[in-house]
């Protein structure tokens, strides 16, 4: 922290002023910011296994050897992949976990810029330290930061694009501080394609608040948007489709073939949202903040960052609870801004102490089943009992991709990935979103047209039980597909995993 920082003064102007804080103040944080870490960490180990995980996984590696899009499949803007592929690599078969821990990483330092953002804004220590301490232990968040998706890089990137905003909107902006809040907010974009509509809202204000320098914002964002265009150039069919397409159309086709149409409607959404926002403060700041408008450029912007960010959850259908996560960034500063003007007094104390320890729950309990086991440590096993089946029944010499709707558990076994599953069990459930000249073209293959697929080197069934996802409702398709062929059955000791070979 430097010695000075920004306080909110009666008008709502910012002038910076001088913050004493003592040795002792300085170690206790730097030790919580080490406690909260580990804890991170910790959780990143321990929380169940989510079939999300399959595509990220497989597409940070699949990065290392060739391109989102044009070589393999992948239902994301780029930026993610191409900048983890050097860690996958790296790792190895222990790609899986550390990519976990690499999103326990990014989360961490996202509440880092969030606190210091928070502090320059006018915030105390101790309302800075507790409001950043409920936006960690949301829901929202800690899903975010534990599992190996593309939440907690784009949430940093947002994070670290505030300041330079919020410094705009007090009058104290700069060309460079507009051009590095258009590189961040795009290259957000980049990596969860949800964030452009925060960033797209923030570029009509900017055009309207002349303050906020639009044409240098603009520039800012040209690398990301090249680097998007780019991709589009290699694979202009696969991109459209895996990008925008597919988000659209794939879930209402897999949630009306489940008979779950009810999923979809708007009113489901907005009962999801709130579930979601209730596992944690996130709720109870959002009705605060609609009780306490305020006319101030700081707190306008943040408010249509917040409404941004609903509306970025809100679009795709259904509503899970990382889609939130671009929320939580501007919420919580305002929270933070109205607890420090008007401190709670003893009954939103106690709420608050409810709904945070609703967010918790979750992660409380992934710490209570992994006394049987860290998940990580379990599928790192199980990886290494998939290589000990391969080795000792597979023919010499063999070699080549294998096919699996888990292929997040291949690389532990040092087996290679088949790009056409590179996507997991999310395309391969659709039904006619393509023909099947176009699924062979783009590197996909859907469950409809699994007989017309070249033969991999083999196939990995059997999610584990433990995973509650659909990945095991499509292993029988592939189980068809070798039966017919005469392939063999061998079952990998120790897990629910099967591996037919030719």
């Amino acid at each position: 922290m430097t010695p000075f920082e920004f306080q909110a003064s009666a008008a709502g102007a910012a002038r910076p002023v001088a913050v004493a804080v003592p040795r002792a103040g300085v170690g206790a944080a730097r030790m919580a910011w080490v406690a909260l870490g580990l804890l991170l960490g910790l959780l990143a180990l321990v929380r169940p296994v989510d079939h999300d995980e399959s595509q990220y996984v497989a597409a940070a590696l699949l990065a290392a050897q060739g391109l989102p899009y044009r070589d393999f499949a992948y239902l994301q803007t780029p930026l993610q992949p191409l900048l983890l592929a050097p860690v996958a690599a790296l790792a190895g078969g222990w790609a899986w976990p550390v990519l976990r821990l690499v999103n326990a990483a990014l989360a961490l330092a996202a509440l880092m810029l969030f606190h210091r953002t928070a502090r320059r804004l006018g915030a105390g220590a101790a309302t800075a330290g507790w409001v950043t301490a409920l936006f960690a232990g949301s829901d929202i968040l800690l899903y975010s930061a534990g599992v190996a998706r593309n939440d907690a890089l784009p949430l940093l990137l947002y994070a670290a694009a505030l300041p330079p905003m919020l410094a705009a909107a007090q009058g104290k902006g700069s060309p460079a501080g507009a051009l590095l809040a258009g590189l961040l907010l795009a290259a957000a974009a980049s990596a969860k394609v949800s964030y452009g509509v925060p960033a797209l809202a923030y570029g009509l204000y900017a055009l309207i608040d002349r303050r906020h320098r639009p044409h240098w914002l603009a520039l800012g964002a040209v690398p990301p948007a090249l680097l998007c265009l780019w991709m589009y150039a290699q694979a202009p069919g696969a991109f459209l489709f895996e990008v925008l397409r597919f988000p659209a159309e794939a879930p209402t086709q897999w949630y009306l073939a489940q008979q779950d149409a009810w999923k979809l409607s708007a009113s489901a959404r907005l009962i999801d949202a709130a579930k979601f926002l209730a596992l944690g403060v996130p709720l109870v700041a959002l009705v605060l903040v609609a009780r306490h408008r305020e006319a101030q450029p700081v707190h306008r912007l943040l408010d249509l960052l917040i409404v941004a960010g609903l509306v970025a959850a809100l679009a795709p259908v259904p509503v899970w609870r990382q889609y939130l996560l671009p929320v939580l960034p501007p919420l919580m500063l305002r929270l933070a801004l109205i607890w420090q003007a008007r401190p709670p007094g003893r009954w939103m104390r106690a709420v608050v102490a409810l709904f945070a320890g609703a967010g918790l729950a979750y992660s409380a309990q992934a710490l209570w089943l992994a006394r049987a086991g860290a998940p990580m440590l379990v599928a790192l096993r199980e990886g290494q009992a998939i290589a000990a089946a391969w080795r000792a029944a597979a023919p010499a010499g063999a070699s080549g991709p294998v096919a699996s709707l888990s292929p997040q558990y291949l690389p532990a076994a040092g087996l290679a990935i088949d790009p056409r599953f590179a996507a997991g069990p999310f395309y391969f459930r659709a039904t006619g979103l393509l023909r099947p000249a176009e699924e062979a073209r783009l590197h996909l293959i859907s469950k409809g047209n699994v007989a017309r697929m070249v033969p991999p080197a083999a196939i990995l069934t059997g999610a584990p039980v433990r995973n509650t996802s659909s990945e095991a409702s499509q292993d029988p398709v592939l189980i068809a597909y070798a039966r017919a062929r005469g392939w063999r059955g061998v079952p990998v000791a120790g897990t629910g995993f099967t591996l037919w070979l030719r």
